[in-house]
């Protein structure tokens, strides 16, 4: 359990009965960026963690307060092969991606009344760490211009702004590409 201050925490690899905490976290965040909700597409993989996780070897994390609450979500996808080396961003399959990259970090996100508690940074110290463990060299991370406080953290973990990008989800979010070298 971790703890900060008078409040605890836990972060657990999520099972396939987790779908409805990771929607529930994630949903939060959108609702109050005024983000639109797409369940039968863009956010599809919320609804069907092993699906789209777990069945294809991607552990996905959820924080739980000591009641059980979800507070936070992320999740790591293997790159397989690696995006081809270079410098910033390579075009592969329609989409731009950050050059050498082996393993992305995805759905991070954090309830908007439990931040500042350090659950985002102990999310994503959880995904270096497994990639790290896994043999992983290169974290690719995108993240919505609008979310600048996890810009700081990832800069803080050590991860260089590469380019961005207009994401592929609905709403054709302007995002930041950062490189994490592991």
């Amino acid at each position: 359990m971790s703890r900060i201050g008078a409040d605890a925490f836990t972060i657990q690899l999520a099972t396939a009965a987790d779908s409805a905490h990771a929607v529930e976290v994630v949903k939060e965040v959108y609702d109050e960026y005024g983000f639109g909700w797409f369940p039968d597409t863009y956010h599809a993989d919320l609804y069907d963690l092993d699906s789209y996780y777990l069945k294809r070897g991607f552990p996905f994390w959820i924080a739980f307060s000591a009641s059980q609450k979800p507070l936070g979500t992320v999740s790591l996808e293997w790159i397989d092969p690696p995006i081809p080396a270079g410098n910033g961003i390579q075009m592969v399959d329609g989409y731009e991606r950050a050059a050498g990259a082996d393993c992305a970090l995805n759905r991070l996100y954090v309830s908007p009344q439990t931040r500042r508690m350090g659950i985002g940074e102990a999310l994503v110290k959880t995904v270096i760490s497994f990639a790290q463990a896994s043999g992983k060299k290169k974290l690719e991370l995108w993240s919505d211009k609008r979310f600048e406080k996890a810009h700081k953290l990832y800069e803080k973990l050590g991860a260089k702004v590469i380019g961005d990008r207009i994401c592929h989800d609905p709403e054709q979010s302007p995002e930041w590409g950062l490189l994490l070298e592991l």
